[in-house]
């Protein structure tokens, strides 16, 4: 399973998924992509799992439209 971690997100939460590919925004190369097309970014890749702190984001863009899963 391919994990993401959003900006947000401390970095060393990264070690705690033992087992797992996980990358952040920045190592994916997506630093500073706002969140409409970072979610498009990530849908495109092989990416399954985008977890993020930011708890507007259900608000801001339609999630139905990404076939990823967003913790």
């Amino acid at each position: 399973m391919k994990i993401l971690l959003d900006e947000c997100v401390p970095p060393p939460l990264k070690s705690k998924f033992v087992g797992f590919d996980v990358l952040t925004v920045p190592e994916a190369g997506w630093a500073g992509v706002k969140n409409g097309e970072l979610l498009k970014l990530i849908n495109e890749s092989d990416f399954d799992v985008f977890i993020t702190v930011d708890q507007n984001l259900q608000y801001q863009q339609n999630l139905e439209n990404f076939q990823i899963s967003i913790v």
